[in-house]
């Protein structure tokens, strides 16, 4: 009975050893640097215009939403410091990352689960050489890595989309909106965006990378691996951003007036 309540904890537990090997991994030399600029520009190739095309209608949803609320509050010169702080510190890391699973993850599960159901994962770990170390480590710091500079990017674009849109489209006023953003922005919003953009990056290719090589049974084994790359990759994503803004939160006050 024990044994059967406990069996759905076995994929997390080895999730975790998994993870753990992986940071172990990444301190192992020789260095596949070559691979891992190569993962880098795959996964840049594939976010980059999506990321940026789905950030404008973050900004502009944002600043629709809050600038209507605060109209009706008689707060609309707070606008653009919601809009903007939520765009930095949760829609872009949150967009860029989504992105970034569901483009760069799933091509990583497939490759992995290709390579694993032709055994030459198994061929690897016969000549002495660590999958993990060879394959798993670029793939998961690429994505990291990229993530993080692509945050940047995704916050400068919804940051313009929503000005453009709370001033064009609701009749703003430009210097009010940047001025409510000075006035209760600050840099660790930025920071803590960019650490999300990491972290979401780090997570979702390391649930990729073993998505990927557990996969077994064929062709239908590797498809069912990248739909559940997917899958787990948004909800440990949603569930790490929530953990990350309450210790944010409770680390840095917000600024007053």
């Amino acid at each position: 009975m024990a044994g059967t309540l406990g069996r759905p904890l076995v994929p997390v537990g080895e999730f975790f050893a998994f993870t753990l090997q992986v940071l172990r991994a990444m301190f192992d030399r020789p260095f596949q640097v070559r691979e891992f600029f190569d993962q880098a520009w795959f996964v840049t190739r594939v976010s980059l215009l999506p990321t940026c095309a789905i950030t404008i209608p973050f900004g502009a949803v944002l600043s629709m939403q809050i600038g209507s609320l605060f109209n009706q509050l008689g707060a609309k010169s707070f606008t653009g410091a919601v809009a903007v702080t939520g765009i930095v510190q949760q829609a872009a890391p949150i967009a860029t990352v989504v992105i970034i699973a569901g483009a760069a993850g799933t091509a990583v599960a497939a490759d992995l689960g290709s390579r694993k159901i032709r055994e030459e994962l198994d061929a690897l770990e016969v000549l002495g050489i660590s999958p993990i170390q060879r394959l798993v480590v670029p793939r998961v710091l690429a994505m990291a890595f990229v993530a993080t500079l692509l945050n940047g990017i995704a916050t400068a674009v919804g940051t313009a989309g929503g000005y453009g849109f709370n001033v064009l489209v609701q009749g703003g006023s430009p210097g009010a909106y940047l001025q409510a953003f000075t006035a209760l922005a600050q840099l660790p919003d930025l920071w803590i965006g960019e650490i999300k953009a990491f972290i979401f990056g780090a997570l979702a290719g390391i649930v990729a990378c073993h998505q990927g090589m557990r996969a077994k049974g064929g062709p239908q084994g590797v498809g069912n691996a990248v739909n559940q790359s997917v899958v787990i990759a948004f909800v440990l994503l949603f569930v790490a951003n929530t953990v990350l803004t309450l210790v944010y939160f409770q680390l840095v006050p917000p600024k007053g007036l």
